[in-house]
């Protein structure tokens, strides 16, 4: 459909934030009232010119935000990202090319801030994929049937020296901050969390009238570190005087692997808990292996998570370390001897796409150049570079599916060789 001209993509101040979160209450189909606490929450996070909205007339119909982000790409380094939420078109407004209005508007000022990615939640697969973002990470959702798991009932604490103590929300947003960081630096695809985002989840900063408590517990090591952190909730349900509850995992983060496995085996040992709802966990999460019978954790979800949309490609590909010995010619053996890659990336809107030679030192440092003059060896759109980037898509898979074309045969497995990761990366977050 034809762009309506008379609709009017402004950014809004925060006069008008009432109506933009009216709006954006319609569009997520909630209640469109708007009470003064949920404004006065909207108001605490509002950023001057990062919050975008469409108007028909003085009615506010279609809203997109976005906000400052580190994103992970491990090995202790963080790009800068332009994170987008909020993103909604009332239903009397769809398919009139206001989405794309306000996403091009966007990340035209993300790239003139110099953001190497910008970065999204889908709520919806479809969408974002012709605005040049791609799935970088995946997530997965387990339910744990304790009865069945096989760890010991009478378990009383770790082994190890360790010790699980609860904790109240002053203690999280005293301890979390800091482990938050330490882990999402070694994390590819962790996303950075400032202080309104404990607030947040600690109720401080409240977008209800009402605020359920959840229960905060902590790990520490043998030597007094806190290491772990994990944030849950209950449900209370009795079967012909039999519990049959529930706890819900808002977020656990663990440092270690043994910090990780002592909150998962504290969780299954709290009395009356029957089933341990996982909440989002990376594809590969060690958790089931945890359990003497990783059947016990039953996969209830697994999809798609953090969105990337690559805005400059040489800082992108030269900000994530690689494995220092990956590499391989034509179609042979991957022993070394020729670690670079010369890609084609095509993007219609004009902000990443050229030709880029990828080189990867035995060190494992990549260094890229930017419109280089030999051919191409590997094409593909910026999206399918986004789902590659980090490390978790295979381009082998991608070339199979007519995603990638080979310029050179077996360009897709040496770009496998290089960009992919031992561990899959994982956003712990939503946002």
């Amino acid at each position: 459909m034809t762009p309506r001209a008379d609709i009017d993509v402004r950014i809004v101040n925060e006069d008008g934030l009432r109506e933009w979160t009216r709006a954006l209450s319609t569009g997520f189909l909630r209640s469109p009232e708007v009470s003064d606490v949920e404004l006065e929450a909207r108001r605490g996070g509002f950023l001057p010119g990062r919050t975008l909205g469409a108007y028909d007339g003085e009615r506010c119909v279609a809203t997109f935000r976005s906000f400052p982000q580190d994103l992970s790409v491990g090995a202790g380094v963080t790009v800068p990202a332009d994170a987008i939420s909020n993103v909604t078109v009332s239903p009397t407004h769809r398919r009139r090319g206001i989405l794309s209005r306000m996403m091009a508007q966007d990340l035209a000022a993300a790239k003139e801030r110099g953001d190497v990615v910008a970065t999204l939640i889908a709520a919806e697969y479809p969408i974002y994929g012709r605005y040049g973002f791609g799935p970088a990470t995946w997530t997965s959702e387990w339910t744990i049937d304790v009865p069945r798991a096989g760890l010991d009932p009478r378990w009383a604490g770790p082994a190890d020296g360790g010790r699980i103590d609860l904790v109240d929300a002053s203690d999280v947003r005293k301890l979390g901050p800091e482990l938050h960081t330490w882990l999402a630096r070694q994390q590819p695809g962790a996303v950075s969390r400032g202080e309104r985002w404990w607030q947040v989840n600690t109720g401080v900063v409240r977008f209800g009238e009402s605020w359920d408590e959840p229960f905060y517990a902590v790990h520490r090591s043998a030597d007094g570190v806190v290491d772990g952190l994990v944030s849950y909730e209950a449900q209370d349900k009795w079967d012909g005087k039999q519990p049959q509850n529930t706890a819900d995992v808002n977020w656990l983060i663990a440092a270690t692997p043994a910090a990780e496995r002592a909150l998962w085996q504290y969780l299954c040992s709290i009395d009356w808990i029957t089933k341990v709802k996982t909440g989002w966990r990376a594809p590969d999460d060690l958790l089931p292996f945890f359990l003497p019978d990783p059947r016990a954790a039953r996969l209830t979800t697994h999809a798609d998570w953090l969105w990337v949309r690559i805005l400059d490609v040489v800082r992108a590909l030269e900000a994530r370390p690689y494995d220092g010995t990956a590499g391989g010619t034509g179609g042979g053996p991957v022993d070394g001897s020729r670690r670079g890659l010369v890609l084609e990336v095509v993007d219609s809107a004009g902000f990443a796409g050229g030709r880029y030679r990828l080189e990867v030192s035995a060190e494992g440092v990549g260094s890229c150049m930017a419109g280089v003059r030999e051919a191409a060896e590997i094409t593909l759109d910026v999206r399918e570079l986004a789902a590659l980037w980090l490390g978790d898509e295979s381009a082998v898979r991608l070339a199979a599916l007519g995603l990638v074309r080979e310029e050179r045969a077996g360009a897709a497995r040496v770009a496998d060789a290089l960009l992919r990761t031992s561990r899959r990366p994982w956003c712990p977050d939503i946002f």
